[in-house]
Order: C-alpha cells, then sequence, then structure tokens
C-alpha cells in the first residue's frame, strides 16, 4: 500500500494545540452526529489531542472509539483527554491513514477532521477508510477551505499571510483548499452515497478576536510551519514577524471578523 508522502504543516507547537483543543464535536464534526449510533465502533483519523474523539466516545457508550494520528506525542494529550472525562470506550494508537492497519469491515463509522488536506493522496486514503468500514457505515470528512477564508477589516499583510500559508501547505505536499474538493476526491474514491454540506467558525467578538489572532501571530513564527516557511525558501523571518503583526493588527479591531469556510462529506458504504 501507498504510505504518506505530505509532511504535517502545522506541526504540534503549543499554538497549534491551542486551536486543536478547542475543536469538539459539536463545533467541528455536527455534520456526523446525526449518523452516531449509541454501540457505533468509530475511527477517528488524525485525531490529535482527542478531544473531538473524546466528545464521540461519550456519544457511544454501547461502543468504541478509535483515535489515530501519526505523532506518538500527540496521543499522549489525548488519552489523558480520555482518562480525565472518565472515558474506557476509547484507545489510540499511530498509523498511516494510507496504509490502516485494521482488516476490512471493523469500524462502522470513520471519521477524519482537518486531515486530508495535509496527506499526500487524500483520494487514496478515502479509499482505505472506505475498507474498514463495513457496509451499512459511514464515513465523514471535514476540511478547511483556505482559499474560501475571508476576513473584516482588509488589514495590510493578511492577504500575504493567506498566500504565504497556502503556498507552504502545497510544497509540504497537500492542499489547503481540500475543502471544496471533498466530494470530487469522495466519488473518485467510489463512493455513490454522499451526502455534502458545509459548515463555518467565526471568530468576532473580543475573547475569540484575541484567541484567534493570538494563535495565529504565534503560530506563523514559532511553530514548524514558520521552520518549514523559512528553510525552504518561501519566507524569512522577518515575512513571518510582518504577517504575525499583521494577525495582532486584525485582532486588535473592534469590527474585526474572521469566518473559516469547511466542506464535509457524509459517505455511506
Amino acid at each position: 500500500m501507498a504510505q504518506e508522502t505530505a509532511v504535517y504543516t502545522h506541526g504540534h507547537h503549543e499554538s497549534v494545540l491551542r486551536s486543536h483543543t478547542w475543536r469538539t464535536a459539536a463545533n467541528s464534526a455536527a455534520y456526523l452526529l446525526g449518523a452516531l449510533r449509541p454501540d457505533a465502533h468509530v475511527l477517528d483519523i488524525g485525531c490529535g489531542p482527542g478531544t473531538i474523539t473524546a466528545d464521540l466516545a461519550a456519544l457511544v457508550p454501547r461502543g468504541s472509539v478509535t483515535g489515530l494520528d501519526a505523532s506518538a506525542d500527540v496521543l499522549a494529550r489525548a488519552r489523558a483527554t480520555a482518562r480525565e472525562r472518565g472515558l474506557e470506550n476509547t484507545e489510540f494508537t499511530t498509523g498511516d491513514v494510507h496504509a490502516l492497519a485494521f482488516a476490512d469491515d471493523t469500524f462502522s463509522v470513520v471519521h477524519a477532521h482537518q486531515t486530508l488536506q495535509h496527506v499526500g493522496d487524500p483520494v487514496g486514503a478515502l479509499r482505505e477508510m472506505r475498507r474498514v468500514c463495513a457496509p451499512g457505515g459511514v464515513v465523514a470528512v471535514r476540511d478547511a477551505d483556505y482559499a474560501g477564508m475571508f476576513w473584516y477589516p482588509e488589514v495590510a499583510g493578511m492577504p500575504e499571510w493567506l498566500d504565504l500559508y497556502r503556498r507552504v501547505a502545497r510544497a509540504n505536499g497537500g492542499d489547503p483548499d481540500a475543502g471544496r474538493r471533498l466530494h470530487a476526491y469522495a466519488r473518485e474514491a467510489g463512493f455513490t452515497d454522499v451526502t455534502v454540506t458545509t459548515s463555518t467558525w467565526n471568530f468576532h467578538t473580543p475573547e475569540e478576536r484575541a484567541w484567534w489572532s493570538g494563535l495565529w501571530a504565534d503560530r506563523t513564527v514559532s511553530s514548524d510551519y514558520a521552520g518549514i516557511a523559512v528553510r525552504g525558501g518561501l519566507a524569512t523571518r522577518e515575512d513571518l514577524e510582518r504577517v504575525a503583526e499583521a494577525w495582532r493588527t486584525w485582532g486588535a479591531h473592534e469590527d474585526g471578523w474572521f469566518t473559516v469556510v469547511h466542506g464535509e462529506v457524509l459517505c455511506r458504504v
């Protein structure tokens, strides 16, 4: 089977986990929740620190959830999250979505949030997700679309951030605009019963602006993404500092407003 060829753009710097630990099933997987049964067996791919995973586990008390991530380090956070919530129906393992170490038809739900945008072969990944999903189950995928993000007001440096991020993500082998392509990916992977939806995150209150702008300012200068940009010749440290300052300027604006658009597919097997 194919192996992963892309590099995860963000890494697991504190500024990244600040965002990832905010995610819940309600704000990041609402399109899936109506398809969950109490006895479902769920595979959560790219689970990161496990906040969505834990929410899913709480919703399937007679079932189980397996969280999978390429990083063993972040799985320590995921296990701690599950322990803190007293969830005994979870387990966590490292793995590659292109070559899942599970038998055919193992799970009734296979879920991936913000994952396909970072992989080298998203169609191949969906085929693997379909392989391990039992007949009658669902494969659920949600990804952001960076080219569809928009904000107000127009702050100098913010368009530079978006252009830089998209170039870095593509240089790493991923697709930052995967959200709009999920339906096409699913069809190419062989799914014929696909429900397509979109949803958004929006940040506009003073607290939300401070949080969102602060984590992106820090991520721009301190995360794996920053190092990749500099080493790859896509930006200088001065460029990154300028972009980080643009984020801080936007976050301080009382009329500031930022929307992240997501594509979603619920594929029935």
